[in-house]
């Protein structure tokens, strides 16, 4: 009987959609996992490789050059689990449609990775057979932790010389505290990968040596080697299962007789409460395990039926908190997660269907603006393929031409349902540089390009210095702002010449501080007063800007309370060492006084600035640095090069391990130091050793260095009161 949630005009009901994403560390093989299952799924007819510049979801030309992935490319597939004798599959001959999110795997590029979180259902995170647990898989990690997301893991290329299973079971379990337990255990590595072992199935998958594409296999019967492996996992699985699924738990106790569709039932349950990761291995490169992991998908992931509701809030109220469960028939509510500048199209909108349905023609509200917006267009995204669709159901992913007004995150919804769900978070930008057009010709081109790619990029933002005029870019590191350039180059024709990198510096203060200020003027007629009083206190790190009105009796009267909160809030952009904003800092609001006839809004602004800056020179002002996570991989004769090198930028050493003839080091190094070190880490070790390295946290500046950014930023005047 259909589920009555489903309209009768949708093509796959919910329960046999899937909406997942693949995940990972920069070349641990994403996008080439992608492609497979494309390939195997029948959406292409013929493989691409991300080295030849030909994968479906690497389209950028940037991506094709550099062979990575930067922009997160959804696609939609559909996959049927195939009839095998003997072999039990929940959803066999059910054909299910799956929706795929590939994205980026290079640190500068980790916003798109969040807001893909964000509305996906599943993930299956992808890890290297050799390098196991890299850096950016942590990331990715904590942010599927922070969206409840369920996940399975990918062990792949277990081709490659030195690949062991066992090594990254082990690490996914130490480093990410996961509860993974193999499903899919490659038979043989490197070059004697010849399948995989279903270890529920207890059955071996056994690929075609005549088949160079992978699409020929067959279910045989395990050798003695390989049962024992498959009842070792077996028992482990089942006993985890036991552990965390009470209906599995009760059958074992009662020692009833427990099925393979039991394992599997109860193994969907712990999947999708976040309870258990199943891990599954194979080489996407050599086509080999793509289709028993496409089965695990169907089998374990979640449809949108089976996840917790979205909660939003009420836009006047943000503690009255509304529960968004999947429903073709209720009221429109969705999520717009992405913005897309295509050049054929327009400006695209990239949503996710929480609630009802919505079709060409159809008035939505964006709560934020209380706009109205049509729906001119609606489209299904494949990778840069467009296809016109009539209507977008609940559950899917789809993408809208020509909204305006929208930023990323903004909830879009029926006026009568008006709701705010959670937007993505992102991280602040850690790295900017000053930009020039190269002709008067680009100036206004050069606005409007950096306008529409700053509304696409939420980590991208763009500012003018007050002092010098410049247009100063901001994102998440060389590479981010390198693409961006390039971007402005081809999509916008806009030529343009930029600076030296900057470092994303902060300021906080150390002891707790009182500050007052008084705006006296008198010039004939109506003069300014405003006085206010107030006291600061450092916060805990990323605690951010709280403020807090404690003011009593009237001293200040109410229509003057907010003008001078956002004073408060405005001197906090700009410290007194060198300018950079202030963070981490509680500000109370204590006293102060008015005039009846001079004071106004904007006196009392000007007066909280002035007491701010008053309990700033005070507060014992401390400069703060970015701080970068570093691992350098490195073969073990040029190890003690690569560590003297990282102490030499400032940098922590903090551990260093040692894994198939190389020695991995892991350090902490301030951002400033960490230019170029592309080219000192290849010259270094002849062109053998690789780096990755990732946001961490902000630390003081040493003190010999303040002096130096300080007149890097623009000299001592800045420092006016320290």
């Amino acid at each position: 009987m259909a589920d009555p949630r489903n309209s009768p005009n949708r093509q796959y009901p919910l329960e046999r959609t899937r909406n997942i994403g693949i995940s990972a560390h920069i070349d641990a093989g994403k996008t080439t996992l992608t492609e497979r299952i494309l390939f195997y799924t029948g959406m292409i007819h013929r493989i691409g490789e991300v080295h030849d510049g030909a994968a479906t979801t690497d389209w950028m030309e940037q991506e094709k050059e550099r062979g990575i992935t930067i922009t997160s490319a959804a696609v939609t597939t559909k996959w049927k689990q195939l009839a095998n004798e003997g072999v039990f599959k929940m959803f066999e001959g059910e054909e299910m449609r799956v929706n795929i999110i590939d994205t980026p795997g290079h640190v500068d590029f980790t916003a798109e990775v969040e807001r893909s979180l964000r509305v996906l259902d599943g993930v299956i995170l992808v890890y290297c057979g050799v390098a196991g647990v890299q850096p950016q898989s942590e990331t990715v990690w904590r942010q599927a932790t922070k969206y409840n997301v369920p996940r399975m893991a990918f062990v792949n290329k277990m081709d490659r010389t030195g690949a062991d299973f066992d090594k990254v079971v082990s690490d996914i379990r130490s480093k990410l505290g996961a509860n993974a337990h193999p499903i899919l255990i490659p038979i043989g590595a490197e070059d004697q990968l010849k399948g995989v072992i279903d270890v529920i199935g207890k059955q071996a998958i056994m690929y075609s040596d005549n088949d160079k594409l992978g699409s020929t296999y067959e279910y045989t019967p395990l050798t003695e080697e390989q049962r024992m492996i498959a009842d070792a996992a077996y028992d482990d699985l089942t006993a985890a299962l036991c552990d965390v699924d009470e209906q599995l738990g009760m059958m074992f106790l009662e020692e009833q007789d427990i099925t393979v569709k039991d394992v599997k039932s109860a193994m969907r349950r712990a999947v999708i409460a976040n309870q258990i990761v199943p891990v599954a291995g194979g080489s996407a490169f050599k086509n080999k395990g793509v289709q028993a992991l496409l089965d695990a998908v169907v089998d374990y992931l979640p449809n949108p039926l089976d996840i917790q509701p979205q909660v939003g809030s009420d836009p006047d109220d943000y503690d009255k908190k509304i529960e968004v469960s999947p429903d073709d028939n209720g009221k429109f509510v969705s999520l717009g997660f992405k913005l897309w500048s295509d050049k054929f199209v327009g400006k695209l909108v990239f949503f996710r269907v929480y609630r009802g349905k919505v079709s060409k023609g159809d008035t939505i509200y964006n709560p934020r603006t209380r706009k109205r917006e049509r729906v001119g267009r609606l489209i299904q995204i494949q990778a840069n393929q467009h296809t016109d669709i009539d209507t977008c159901y609940s559950g899917d992913i789809a993408a809208i031409v020509g909204l305006k007004e929208l930023r990323t995150g903004d909830t879009l919804c029926n006026e009568d349902a008006e709701m705010l769900l959670e937007p993505p978070t992102f991280p602040d930008p850690v790295i900017s540089m000053s930009i020039e057009p190269k002709t008067k010709a680009d100036q206004e081109k050069m606005a409007n390009a950096l306008q529409r790619l700053s509304d696409e990029d939420p980590t991208f933002v763009v500012r003018t210095d007050e002092e010098t005029g410049q247009t100063i870019i901001a994102g998440m590191g060389e590479l981010h702002l390198e693409i961006i350039r390039d971007r402005m180059l081809r999509e916008f024709k806009v030529e343009a010449e930029s600076g030296k990198p900057q470092i994303a510096y902060r300021e906080c203060t150390t002891v707790a501080a009182d500050g007052e200020g008084k705006l006296v003027k008198q010039s004939g007629g109506r003069g300014q007063y405003g006085h206010v009083v107030i006291k600061m206190y450092p916060s805990e790190r990323g605690k951010g800007i709280t403020t807090e009105n404690k003011i009593v009796g009237g001293t200040i009267p109410k229509e003057y309370i907010k003008p001078s909160m956002d004073g408060i809030v405005e001197a906090t952009l700009n410290g007194i060492i060198a300018g950079y904003p202030v963070v981490d800092l509680h500000i109370e609001l204590i006293d102060g006084s008015f005039h009846e006839v001079d004071s106004n809004e904007n006196a009392f602004k000007m007066a909280a600035i002035f007491a701010m800056k008053d309990a700033f020179k005070k507060a014992k002002c401390q400069l703060l640095e970015p701080i970068m996570g570093v691992e350098a991989t490195t073969p073990d004769e040029y190890q003690g090069d690569i560590m003297g090198d990282l102490s030499r930028r400032r940098g922590r050493i903090n551990s260093m391990e040692s894994r198939q003839n190389a020695s991995i080091v892991k350090a902490e190094v301030p951002l400033s130091e960490m230019f170029g070190y592309s080219t000192a880490i290849r010259t270094l070790s002849s062109g053998r050793a690789s780096y990755s390295m990732q946001p961490s946290h902000f630390e003081p500046v040493p003190n010999n260095i303040v002096e130096q950014v300080v007149e890097a930023r623009g000299g001592s005047n800045r420092r006016g009161g320290q």
